[in-house]
């Protein structure tokens, strides 16, 4: 059980670093290539943040625990709203930018409804078991591809300039080289230190990659989404988490579904709830009562004590 948990927190510490090394690399790639600083932002970091739930889910599909897939989608996009961006609102209230409430986060409130639609083949179609199909996936993935090229598109006819440190063109391809290694050893040791934790514990795959992978996957995204609120830079904060999100339904899980179909545990459906339930949190926050977009701290507050709750009933419910 220890060496499980060891194996489990070195698989995490390897992700997010594997993920950092490979968003620098990266980005100093795309300025040394001349694309806006303003692409970056709202593409490199909400991909790169993301890559760490893609390697894990896909890793997962190709050993046969697809289990976890679903698990740790859901489970860290509920964190990137409720966790993420309450810790982040309690650092500083987040401003948030008109763009991201007329299209980042109504298209995560329209992809969360897919998803839950996706999953309920027992009460949509009667059938035995409910699963996300490779045709599923498949259309998952189309998504991110469609959304990819209008976010592209309309960031490319924005007026900004790439701006920052210019690394030398080897060291940026050293870390992608390093950070790609960095990812694939975490993702290998994560889903296996999960697997035999599970086990151990007698908890199910499915709460593992809820709550232990999820959170740990998503602590890139709690590092830049807080470091951005703390440099008053909340559209990177806001940003990166929604479009972490986006990134989380439509390629992480559109992978791994098409490498492998993902069963739909019992319990799927209060998970969706909560995640629509946070959805729903975060489109009122920014929309409701007020002239200017903001998320602010008591708002922060009740995110995280909803987030708190949310852990400790379901931990209660899957050990009793």
């Amino acid at each position: 059980m220890l060496a499980d948990f060891l194996l489990l927190a070195v698989g995490l510490l390897f992700l997010v670093k594997g993920a950092d090394l490979l968003i620098d690399g990266a980005s100093a790639l795309a300025r040394r290539l001349g694309i806006p600083e303003f692409v970056i932002g709202l593409t490199l970091v909400a991909f790169g943040t993301s890559l760490p739930e893609l390697t894990v889910n896909v890793t997962a599909s190709l050993k046969g625990a697809s289990e976890i897939s679903l698990g740790n989608v859901v489970g860290s996009n509920i964190a990137n709203i409720l966790l993420i961006l309450g810790v982040a609102s309690l650092i500083r209230p987040l401003s948030v930018h008109a763009t991201f409430v007329k299209k980042e986060i109504p298209v995560n409130f329209f992809l969360t409804l897919t998803l839950i639609v996706m999953a309920n083949d027992v009460i949509l179609n009667n059938d035995p078991v409910s699963v996300i199909s490779r045709g599923e996936g498949l259309v998952l993935i189309i998504t991110f591809i469609g959304y990819m090229y209008f976010l592209v598109a309309y960031l490319e006819r924005r007026n900004a300039n790439g701006e920052g440190e210019l690394i030398h063109p080897l060291k940026a391809l050293g870390f992608l080289v390093v950070g790609l290694v960095g990812l694939k050893l975490g993702a290998d040791w994560t889903v296996e230190g999960a697997v035999g934790l599970a086990k151990s514990l007698g908890v199910s795959e499915a709460v593992i990659g809820l709550f232990m992978i999820a959170i740990g996957t998503s602590l890139p995204e709690l590092f830049t989404s807080a470091v951005s609120a703390y440099r008053g830079n909340p559209d990177i904060a806001l940003g990166n988490v929604a479009g972490s999100n986006i990134f989380n339904v439509t390629l992480v899980l559109g992978t791994s579904s098409v490498i492998n179909a993902v069963p739909v545990p019992q319990r799927a459906n209060i998970d969706f709830a909560v995640l629509f339930v946070a959805t729903l949190l975060l489109l009122l926050s920014v929309m409701v009562g007020r002239r200017k977009y903001v998320i602010d701290r008591w708002e922060g507050a009740v995110f995280l004590i909803a987030y708190t709750l949310y852990v400790v009933v379901s931990w209660y419910y899957e050990l009793t």
